[in-house]
């Protein structure tokens, strides 16, 4: 994939009234790809083929409402969308005290890790975030490769990140340990959320960079800010409330497409023996029992892993109160202790922390199929993730919209 520069802004007249404005002047992003394959005759190529991510290109437009609509009629475009803005799903603090002191943390050993032979050596994992301190005691030794998308500072100034990271790869602190897979070999940090946030175009970009760069896992905790969306559109655009929500809503229709796209492409690549998993936090908007959230992109595209948080409990581990539901799987997710930024370690709460366990599951499949396969076939590591996962350790109660397949497991020996 490559990246194409900006066109020309469309600037809007005094005489446009509201509507034209919001459909004269948007940003998009444009997943192309290769013209359509023959399927017969000389040359003919399977019709089941799909372009790999090699095949596509990311292109930046501002385009008409008409510019729009003939890019989609554009045969080799993958998906058009407005470039929406991304933002963190916010973790909640959590308990401290609650941890050992010594020994796995809680997360770590729930889904089976101290008990797995593999460690992710010779793995390499992707973190798309707010970036990481790369001073913190938790990555010594670790080969961290980073590329900032934002326009701040390459570190990690929120603390996000780093947590994140931690739970995926970190090493042990002072006999704690915080980290599933903590002999990753190689971590690629992605800074795509700065202090206001990122959209969808940068997040389609780092992904690109991942996989170009090896990544055999991906982990994301972000989302798309729909009720920032819709507030730009009625503050800064003059729309009333209606028409901005019903261009809001059409355009996360396009994004949650332009994800689909993006896994399509990755997923591709599995079978050469070079296939990447996305893992992706599906939010924490819910507010159980009162009402659930279904789980936004870019976890609810196809083809990426969507992760719900689970909590300790009397009757077995639960989901917690703020977990979206509609998930593919599920990790702990409260009380979740991890490398802080600045040193040390703070305990969180969020599907934030619920899905660096699972990217850090699927590095130990990864190490499995890389030892037993020679390679990584990406549908073969996200059916591991998926099918291997248990409902053992879950409450009784638990509804599988909400937990997926149940709590991931590490392979066993």
């Amino acid at each position: 994939m490559e990246i194409q520069p900006a066109g020309a802004a469309v600037a809007p007249t005094l005489e446009t009234d509201e509507w034209e404005l919001i459909v004269a002047e948007q940003d998009y992003v444009v997943l192309m790809g290769p013209p359509p394959r023959r399927t017969r005759g000389p040359g003919a190529v399977p019709s089941t083929a799909q372009p790999g991510v090699e095949d596509l290109t990311i292109e930046r437009h501002t385009l008409t409402e008409a510019g729009r609509s003939d890019l989609e009629r554009d045969p080799r475009t993958r998906a058009v969308a407005a470039a929406m803005p991304m933002t963190l799903i916010e973790p909640m603090d959590g308990d401290d005290s609650a941890e050992p002191q010594s020994g796995p943390t809680w997360g770590v050993e729930a889904v089976g890790a101290t008990n797995s032979p593999f460690d992710g050596t010779g793995v390499t994992v992707a973190v798309l975030d707010t970036g990481i301190d790369p001073n913190h005691d938790a990555f010594t030794g670790v080969t961290l490769e980073r590329k900032n998308f934002t326009t701040e500072s390459d570190d990690d100034l929120n603390g996000h990140g780093t947590h994140c990271a931690g739970t995926v790869f970190g090493q042990d602190l002072n006999g704690l340990r915080i980290g599933v897979a903590r002999s990753v070999d190689k971590a690629l940090i992605g800074k795509v959320l700065g202090q206001g946030g990122g959209t969808s175009l940068t997040i389609a970009e780092a992904i690109q960079w991942a996989v170009a760069e090896g990544a055999h896992v991906i982990s994301m905790s972000l989302g798309i800010d729909f009720p920032g969306y819709v507030d730009d559109l009625v503050n800064n655009q003059g729309l009333n409330v209606n028409p901005a929500t019903s261009i809001a809503l059409a355009e996360y229709r396009r994004n949650t497409n332009l994800f689909n796209a993006v896994a399509d492409a990755v997923n591709a690549q599995g079978p050469f023996g070079d296939g990447t998993v996305i893992v992706a936090a599906s939010g924490n908007e819910s507010e159980r029992p009162e009402y659930e959230i279904a789980v936004a992109p870019p976890a609810a595209g196809i083809g990426l892993i969507a992760c719900g948080a689970l909590q300790q409990g009397a009757a077995g581990l639960g989901v917690a109160s703020f977990s979206n539901t509609e998930v593919d799987v599920s990790a702990p997710g409260v009380n979740v202790v991890s490398a802080r930024r600045g040193g040390g370690t703070v305990a969180l709460n969020g599907t934030s922390m619920a899905t660096p366990h699972v990217a850090g599951v699927a590095a130990l499949w990864a190490q499995k199929l890389l030892d037993v396969q020679g390679g990584v076939d990406s549908d073969v590591l996200s059916a591991q993730v998926l099918a291997r996962a248990d409902t053992t350790a879950l409450a009784p109660e638990f509804g599988y919209d909400d937990v997926g397949q149940g709590l991931v497991q590490a392979p066993a020996a």
